[in-house]
């Protein structure tokens, strides 16, 4: 990819800056990070480093040197570190204290970095040039990619250049929360697994209600998140001679009839009468001025052990109001509404993976980690913390909140209901993040324009324009 090669040259010009070190006290070197926060932060040569981002909870209890060792200790850490007694394994969180530019301006690459796919090789680590195909990687380490959630694995390889940069290792998927204290109050039956959008419209309109001087509101949903994650697999790019084309050969295809089929199930909720969209976390507290008014909203599984009121997913100093809010819904969660009555299909998967970049230190350590990351023993460990593993063995979901007390008396089998969509007709393409946002929060909820408006105008209009503003700033993405 282009980006990808002028990164590398940019890594290799940095890798010619020496870099704050100091000798620790068993004689190995270690590289102190200067940071925003003006926080103490070094890596030691000899340890493993492992660096996260865009999985809130793991950012929660980032406090000075610790950056987030808190919540990834009690979920993985600890058991990997049993796991490999002889390493010494050092974990840190975007961005407290350090971020992407923090690392790279002091010359240290992470072993293993833990990021989303679905933009994040683009946006971050091909900048960087922290990626590598690890495809032979992980053929020689054993890691069994066919025993993977299939979605997953495609979703990685979909960002990946015709190759495959990283493994998967859990997916923060989307489900339908539901507040039974809303729906037990006006006698409606909970929502179950796949029910479909028909269904839940139809929910959604008796419970979009004023009682008193209590208003509700059916249903949320981010029409951002349900087009880029839509439940048809489909993929804006279009195929291309090369699996690295130039911006000006990048084609988009959002006006396909497939298309106006999602945008017209998602345009009537927007428009249902007093269930005006907000934002999907007014299901506890967000912009409406009272907790707990929402019936349904379709939110990221990450916030079922904060909903069940586990401090360890709630943000440090937020616990007191947060469980204050916590008193207003009774947590039901199930999988999100299919497209029609055939359907077992939910959203793609928000999937989190494991990148090893070229540089890294240990790559033969951090590959051994990440295969030991998606083995049953450590897939069993992330789903006790209500953390959906790709790996799909009966011990796994079995264990799923096992460690989260507040599921105890909640039914979780839906987050396994069904099966991911699959993206499809990715090949010799190249992702951009292009603002599918334009679609329904521009163009339908601003401008007022139907549908098919909005996607036409946002295919032909606003995507080539991004894509021109982006390479006239030097980006590629």
């Amino acid at each position: 990819m282009f980006k990808f090669k002028k990164a590398v040259g940019l890594m290799l010009t940095f890798s010619l800056v020496a870099p704050l070190s100091a000798v620790t006290a068993d004689g190995t070197g270690s590289t102190n990070i200067p940071n925003k926060y003006n926080i103490p932060y070094s890596v030691d040569d000899d340890e493993i480093f492992i660096f996260a981002a865009n999985y809130k909870p793991l950012e929660y209890s980032a406090k000075g040197q610790t950056g987030g060792d808190v919540v990834f200790n009690q979920i993985i850490g600890d058991k990997l570190r049993e796991a490999f007694p002889g390493l010494k394994i050092k974990f840190g969180t975007w961005d407290y204290p350090v971020r992407y530019e923090d690392l790279k301006a002091a010359g240290v690459v992470p072993d293993i970095v833990i990021e989303n796919p679905y933009n994040r090789i683009d946006r971050d680590l091909e900048p960087l040039g922290w990626v590598q195909d690890m495809t032979s990687m992980i053929e020689q380490s054993g890691i069994d990619l066919s025993a993977l959630n299939p979605a997953a694995v495609e979703m990685v390889k979909s960002r990946s250049d015709g190759g495959i940069y990283g493994v998967p290792l859990f997916i923060d998927d989307y489900m339908l929360y539901y507040n039974k204290k809303i729906f037990d109050k006006f006698g409606v039956k909970y929502p179950t697994p796949g029910m479909t959008y028909d269904e839940i419209y139809r929910m959604a309109k008796k419970l979009t209600t004023q009682d008193g001087l209590d208003a509700y509101k059916g249903f949320m949903q981010h029409p951002d998140n349900y087009l880029q994650y839509n439940q048809l697999g489909l993929y804006p790019f279009q195929p291309t001679n090369s699996e690295e084309p130039a911006p000006e050969d990048v084609k988009v295809d959002i006006t396909s009839p497939e298309w106006f089929q999602l945008g017209e199930n998602i345009d009537r909720f927007l428009w249902l009468p007093r269930n005006g969209f907000t934002t999907v976390t007014d299901f506890l507290k967000g912009d409406m001025s009272r907790p707990g008014h929402v019936a349904m909203a379709v939110d990221t599984l990450q916030k079922l052990p904060a909903y069940a009121g586990d401090d360890l997913f709630i943000k440090d100093g937020d616990e007191a109001r947060y469980h204050e809010w916590l008193n207003s819904i009774d947590v039901g969660v199930t999988s999100v509404p299919v497209l029609n009555n055939r359907s077992q299909t939910t959203y793609q998967p928000n999937t989190m993976a494991a990148f090893i970049p070229p540089q890294a230190r240990h790559q033969e350590e951090a590959l051994q980690i990440v295969k030991w990351l998606v083995s049953e023993e450590g897939q069993v460990e992330l789903s006790r913390h209500a953390i959906k593993g790709v790996l799909q063995t009966p011990a796994v979901v079995d264990s799923f909140g096992d460690d989260v007390p507040g599921l105890a008396n909640v039914d979780t089998s839906g987050v396994f209901w069904g099966s991911n969509a699959v993206v499809k007709n990715y090949q010799k393409t190249e992702y951009w993040d292009i603002p599918l946002y334009s679609v329904f929060r521009q163009h339908v909820l601003k401008d007022a324009m139907s549908v098919e408006a909005a996607f036409t105008v946002t295919e032909t209009v606003d995507i080539p324009n991004y894509i021109k503003s982006q390479t006239n700033a030097g980006k590629g993405w």
